[in-house]
């Protein structure tokens, strides 16, 4: 029998966790000022009209509307229209 362990096994045992990366708002989907958008590593999207972009890259909408992914990897956040109600 050993009287010693085995070399690694106090190093093996951690594990970091996930990051949760990714498109958190699909085009189409309406969003609120603060709503983060994308998740992402490095500049993948890069922010448009109505989208703002923090210190670890995750793209957040900065007003209410709708989320428009535009070409060139370009996102924005279109304001809905208004609609007039008819009495």
């Amino acid at each position: 029998m050993s009287h010693k362990k085995g070399q690694g096994s106090a190093r093996n045992g951690s594990d970091s966790n996930a990051q949760r990366r990714g498109i958190k708002a699909y085009g189409g989907e309406h969003v609120w000022p603060g709503c983060v958008i994308v998740r992402q590593c490095g500049t993948r999207w890069h922010p448009g009209p109505g989208v703002g972009m923090g210190r670890d890259y995750t793209i957040y909408a900065t007003r209410e509307g709708v989320v428009k992914f535009l070409s060139r990897k370009r996102i924005c956040v279109d304001t809905p229209p208004v609609v007039e109600q008819s009495s």
